[in-house]
């Protein structure tokens, strides 16, 4: 049922994600050199690595560290990348990974391979079991202003309370922080 709700909304959002999507390639490319799509090596289901695509909105020669630890993070962020950071637009490119069963569109963010004690609390509970998501209860509960610790225990309560309806409220709480801008540091 989860996979049949995914690919039902990313396709009823896919043409304004890809009227929007043509916009910010447009505005990335008048903005800073470089892709316009950033492949970020990410830690999946199963401990598996997959590449997971964003928006890039950081210069080329940012260092791809834990956001964090990234204490100068604003000094690396094109314009156009904190308008995209800012309305969560950056993530738009992770519906084709919706789309191919790598992610879901609520699930625990899936992390870098850099952020081993995370992965390996979340690895203990069996929360790396999860497709990961575009979104989740982590991300409404705090997003980067909460610790690792923090992040792992909402992922597992996540697991432990997954439904339908679990994730409808995420995708609805989601909406709301997004539009209030809520919890993002850079």
């Amino acid at each position: 049922m989860k996979r049949i709700i995914d690919v039902v909304l990313v396709l009823i959002a896919l043409p304004f994600a890809l009227l929007a999507s043509i916009v910010i390639a447009i505005a990335i490319k008048l903005d800073s050199p470089g892709p316009i799509i950033y492949w970020s090596e990410r830690i999946g289901r199963n401990s598996q690595p997959f590449l997971m695509p964003k928006f890039r909105s950081m210069r080329v020669d940012a260092p791809v560290i834990e956001a964090e630890k990234f204490s100068d993070a604003k000094n690396y962020i094109s314009r156009v990348g904190a308008f995209l950071r800012k309305t969560s637009l950056d993530e738009i490119p992770q519906l084709w990974c919706v789309l191919t069963g790598k992610m879901s569109l609520i699930g625990p963010r899936p992390l870098l391979p850099i952020e081993t004690h995370v992965l390996e609390l979340r690895k203990k509970a069996g929360v790396d079991q999860l497709l990961p998501g575009i979104s989740g209860w982590a991300q409404v509960n705090g997003r980067t202003n909460i610790t690792g610790d923090e992040k792992a225990q909402l992922d597992i309560e996540y697991m432990q309370k997954q439904s339908v309806f679990f994730d409808l409220k995420i995708i609805f709480l989601t909406i709301i922080k997004v539009l209030r801008q809520d919890d993002i540091i850079h």
